[in-house]
């Protein structure tokens, strides 16, 4: 239990902070997010991604007067849910109709309150790094009430604003090794991100599920990392781990994609059995991620380019799919039902490899009933007809800036 001085102590002396910060580049997933009464506007994404800037940004017009808490700050570690009419009063005292609340996950019963403050005509913003603050934990109390955002470290586009950087295939290699985060973009410093992971790890799975295996966790997220692009099932992996039973990989599997480590995609099909029954193929939510913190012994060029089309394609698209059959297409992004945009990704399109990749294009096509597909590659751009179908060749830097 806290007294109300402390709560208003801690409140000022964040907001301070909070509002002294540099608001960056504006991210763009700002121009999607309006703020309403009546609805919660929930923002998830990985930790250190830049939730709290996005919360920045979104106060530059506020008219009214703005309330912010991290509950996360260590000094508000005994707050309980008798607390919550204390904060009501520091909140009527700042006089402010705008709510911020950052890691409110934190919290049992957070969104009891957060649906009190929306009837009394507050405006409210929170943010977690459990991609289950959209779901499970909404519970009843909050259905049909919010306005949830996904936000991912920079994408291509902010890098290259971030970084004063032209749109170049040098830009577009740095990217592929360094990725999006903000803090390790200004540092270049691998312990960033290698500090990172471990927080995630431990903060918000270790702690918040009570696990006390940590040590076969820890294997498990550098085992996934270390293996984008591929196809992983909880049965495949179940010797290779102290973790004997697939349904505890699967549960840790969960914690992992839930928390942004990294994401996984399954394969195509339109029973549900058949998509939890095949392997889905993993990836890394950044590519700095990957590079501090698997364990691979080449540039893994080709790899780095196929998790970086398959981030910017999650941007714009919750269903992402892999297509086989007799051969393989690596991306189906599906919108309301219908797919929108066929992918295959290739570094380099050569004689080798080249029907292949076509082919396997061609066969998700042919399902699908569509007439064109694309190939993203590393730098070459061409249109090819093959067997009725255009297929047409896209530079990475040119995909990226869609």
């Amino acid at each position: 239990m806290l007294l109300d001085s402390q709560i208003n102590e801690v409140a000022d002396r964040q907001k301070k902070t909070f509002l002294g910060r540099n608001t960056g580049i504006l991210r763009e997933k700002r121009q999607e997010i309006t703020l309403y009464e009546n609805f919660v506007t929930i923002i998830t994404g990985v930790r250190r991604g830049g939730k709290s800037t996005l919360m920045l940004q979104l106060l530059e017009n506020a008219t009214e007067g703005v309330f912010f808490l991290n509950f996360e700050d260590p000094r508000l570690a005994g707050f309980d849910p008798d607390d919550f009419s204390r904060l009501d009063t520091v909140i009527e005292k700042a006089g402010a109709r705008i709510l911020f609340f950052d890691e409110i996950q934190m919290l049992t019963h957070w969104e009891g309150y957060v649906r009190q403050k929306l009837d009394e005509s507050f405006r409210v913003v929170v943010t977690g790094s459990n991609a289950t603050l959209l779901s499970r934990e909404l519970g009843t109390k909050l259905t049909g009430r919010n306005l949830p955002y996904e936000l991912f470290p920079f994408s291509y586009r902010e890098f290259l604003a971030f970084s004063s950087r032209e749109n170049s295939d040098s830009s577009v290699l740095y990217y592929l090794e360094h990725g999006g985060f903000p803090e390790y973009l200004k540092t270049g410093n691998g312990v960033v991100l290698n500090r990172l992971l471990e927080d995630i790890l431990m903060k918000d799975i270790a702690v918040r599920y009570g696990l006390r295996d940590v040590n076969s966790l820890r294997q498990l997220a550098v085992y996934l990392l270390s293996n984008i692009g591929k196809p992983v099932s909880a049965t495949g992996l179940k010797n290779l781990f102290d973790l004997r039973s697939p349904a505890t990989i699967l549960e840790y599997f969960s914690y992992l994609e839930n928390t942004y480590v990294v994401q996984f995609m399954p394969k195509f099909s339109y029973s549900l059995k058949v998509q939890i029954r095949n392997p889905r193929k993993v990836y890394a939510i950044d590519m700095g991620l990957f590079t501090h913190n698997s364990i691979v012994f080449t540039d893994e060029t080709g790899r780095r380019l196929e998790n970086t089309v398959y981030l910017h394609l999650r941007r714009k698209y919750t269903e992402l799919y892999y297509f086989q059959d007799q051969r393989e297409c690596d991306f189906i992004a599906v919108y309301k039902g219908k797919p929108v945009e066929i992918l295959q990704v290739c570094y380099e399109l050569t004689d080798l490899n080249r029907n292949r990749e076509f082919t396997g294009l061609k066969e998700a096509l042919d399902f699908f009933k569509e007439e064109k597909g694309r190939i993203i590659t590393f730098h070459q751009k061409d249109t090819f007809k093959f067997h009725g179908k255009v297929i047409e060749v896209v530079p990475l830097k040119e995909f990226l800036m869609e």
